[in-house]
């Protein structure tokens, strides 16, 4: 038999969760799992052999995702959307081989590694249903007139790559 609810946010959710729309959320939990390391948690059938809800952990973090039912309107995934609104970030102890296990396991690179200007070792990777993943290791605690000088410095060579 049911009871009350003891929190308004479920055990082990965070009061704010991302919840991904994927087309192929089975193939995706394998992704994610071999990619980042993911704990598989309950998944709820939905029609037509969809899956309309299920969860993974990443760290601590509790990540809920469903099948993209474009009968719902706007239950979309990135590639009914040709691009993500969205990227998720994992920091990590060491960002360079997370970033080479999400590339081994199949995702692309969208930004290769290397030491941002706000303090990160940093990159960023596209999984194959097409959410965008920043993979980071903070290194350093900049003051905000570091880290402005950094941006400056950073900005200043990407326009003169552009040139």
């Amino acid at each position: 038999m049911a009871k009350p609810a003891s929190s308004p946010v479920p055990a082990g959710w965070s009061p704010v969760t991302a919840y991904l729309t994927i087309r192929g959320v089975a193939q995706a939990l394998d992704f994610y799992k071999k990619a980042f390391g993911a704990e598989i948690g309950p998944q709820m059938p939905g029609p037509g052999g969809l899956i309309m809800h299920a969860e993974m952990r990443i760290g601590n973090v509790a990540i809920a995702m469903c099948d993209e039912m474009p009968e719902m309107e706007y239950w979309l995934s990135p590639q009914s959307l040709n691009g993500t609104t969205c990227t998720l970030h994992i920091y990590v102890a060491d960002a360079d081989a997370l970033y080479n296990r999400a590339v081994s396991a199949g995702a692309q690179p969208v930004w290769p590694m290397h030491d941002a200007f706000w303090g990160d070792r940093y990159g960023r990777v596209r999984d194959p249903f097409g959410h965008e993943w920043a993979i980071a290791a903070h290194q350093w605690d900049y003051t905000p007139e570091e880290m402005m000088q950094k941006a400056q410095e950073f900005f200043a060579s990407m326009a003169q790559a552009k040139s």
